[in-house]
């Protein structure tokens, strides 16, 4: 009788350890995870571009490693919660733009201007291709001074290097404030690349993208 109560009571602290030693690395796991977490808000930023149609801009920087969202919208204008259709009117004095979440020990805001300036054509006012209107203007809205001396620096050495035929037009200006765009904007290309917008303007433009790019993307 004793011996039998012996080996219960060694299998059974054999068992208690056993899950002791679980809910240690359960806990660790979950600390762990957490610091993590935490130390990866603390990177997170926030920048703000326009550069044409909206639907362009957010398929090209989700690509993007480092990018926790892209999600379209309109910034710059004088009313507030605006509609695409009131945008789209050139009387609200908004653009059409991304609000790009990134984390910055990945992607640096530098990074995300050599792809801004790249994607589209900053010369042309208020102009991308056959996309015409104030709210197809080439801005950055800075949310910080670090930005906006950033973009105004990045802007002068492009100038001074002429790789433009004419000068930059792009509009550097402080944040105020993102509507974001109605829910059937968000993921547009993704979810309409057989429409013939995305077929023959956006594939295209993502393509070459993912050529000059690669390095950079998920």
């Amino acid at each position: 009788m004793y011996k039998h109560s012996f080996i219960i009571s060694v299998i059974i602290k054999k068992e208690v350890m056993k899950y002791q030693k679980l809910l240690f690395v359960f806990i660790f796991t979950l600390f762990f995870n957490s610091e993590l977490y935490s130390q990866n808000r603390k990177n997170m930023e926030i920048a703000t571009f326009g550069s044409g149609c909206f639907w362009c801009t957010e398929a090209i920087f989700q690509q993007l490693i480092g990018v926790e969202s892209a999600t379209s919208g309109y910034s710059g204008g004088e009313v507030k919660n605006p509609t695409y259709n009131e945008v789209c009117s050139g009387q609200t004095g908004h653009a059409e733009v991304i609000q790009v979440k990134f984390n910055s020990e990945l992607l640096s805001f530098t990074d995300l201007l050599e792809v801004f300036w790249q994607t589209h054509d900053p010369t042309t006012l208020n102009q991308q291709g056959t996309d015409v209107g104030t709210q197809y203007r080439s801005v950055i809205f800075y949310h910080s001074n670090d930005q906006k001396e950033l973009a105004e620096t990045f802007k002068q050495k492009l100038d001074k290097a002429e790789i433009y035929d004419n000068p930059i037009i792009t509009e550097i200006s402080e944040f105020e404030a993102f509507y974001k765009a109605e829910d059937y904007h968000q993921e547009y290309y993704n979810n309409n690349k057989t429409q013939s917008y995305c077929n023959f303007v956006i594939t295209p433009k993502l393509d070459k993208f993912k050529k000059i790019f690669k390095d950079k993307l998920n």
